[in-house]
């Protein structure tokens, strides 16, 4: 278990702050993209790749590696931006989010993307695909974690709670999953169209330990992930987070789900996010 230092914290909110710089200079480029759970979901992944998991940047494909899976695929301008700050996909390949021949799409695609487990973002397959990569690895006799990050409005599939219940049903251990609990959606807010809530209960009655926590904060992110690691179930962490982070006219806003800014806004919020380059 990693040491959580103050000095890791300030650089884990660093690497998030770029990851919202990154994700909004890049859908803003693209005109196109889904910038406010790009902004909620940073800490998060900033926590993952830059702390907790096991990885290789130079073999992505090491086979002890711990797994990623975004469920929630339409917020991959996140996690590109964290495989390019690792070295993983070149910089420059950020300006090309979205073209038809470029290597980032607009849902994560394995056969395109050095870093990428799977095709993610039509709602819940991702997440099933995790549960199933957790059962592989069991029966392999393989020690890596497998982590997988949804939105809550992911959770009104049904796919979702099949796959919860088979997770429960063979205690895969080894699988972590993290609610990106910002409570919008593309069309409005979470409770408005169809509510979830309560997201722990549902988990923990099909076998699953849960926690809540607020997914801004590095150290209650590392804490919880790190109190996974001792679970004899799988653990579903819900992470109570802001639709568009980091941004004054984006927070709590519905319409930011899947609108690139235009660049006048972009700059308001690059300046918001303390980037002034």
């Amino acid at each position: 278990m990693r040491r959580l230092t103050k000095k890791k914290i300030r650089e884990l909110e660093e690497i998030a702050r770029q990851i919202r710089v990154l994700s909004l200079q890049m859908t803003s480029r693209a005109e196109s993209g889904h910038p406010g759970g790009s902004l909620s979901v940073a800490d998060i992944i900033a926590c993952l790749y830059f702390h907790k998991m096991r990885i290789n940047p130079r073999n992505p494909k090491w086979p002890e590696r711990d797994r990623f899976i975004l469920s929630k695929g339409h917020s991959c301008p996140a996690q590109y931006a964290a495989l390019a700050l690792l070295g993983i996909i070149p910089a420059r390949e950020l300006n090309r989010l979205r073209e038809v021949d470029s290597m980032l799409q607009g849902h994560p695609d394995r056969n395109k993307t050095p870093g990428i487990e799977t095709v993610s973002g039509t709602l819940g397959q991702g997440f099933s695909v995790a549960c199933g990569m957790a059962l592989a690895a069991k029966l392999d006799g393989k020690k890596h974690k497998v982590y997988v990050v949804l939105g809550d409005g992911e959770l009104q599939e049904g796919i979702v709670w099949e796959a919860v219940m088979f997770a429960g049903f063979r205690r895969l251990n080894n699988l972590v999953a993290i609610i990106d609990h910002n409570k919008c959606q593309n069309d409005g807010f979470l409770h408005e169209i169809l509510d979830v809530t309560p997201i722990a209960e549902k988990f923990r009655a099909f076998r699953w330990n849960t926690c809540e926590i607020d997914g801004h904060n590095i150290k209650e992110i590392v804490r919880a992930l790190d109190e996974a690691d001792k679970s004899e179930k799988p653990v579903a962490i819900i992470a109570h987070t802001v639709k568009g982070k980091g941004v004054s006219f984006m927070e709590h806003k519905p319409e930011w789900h899947g609108k690139a800014l235009p660049s006048d806004l972009l700059e308001k919020a690059l300046e918001e996010l303390g980037n002034y380059a």
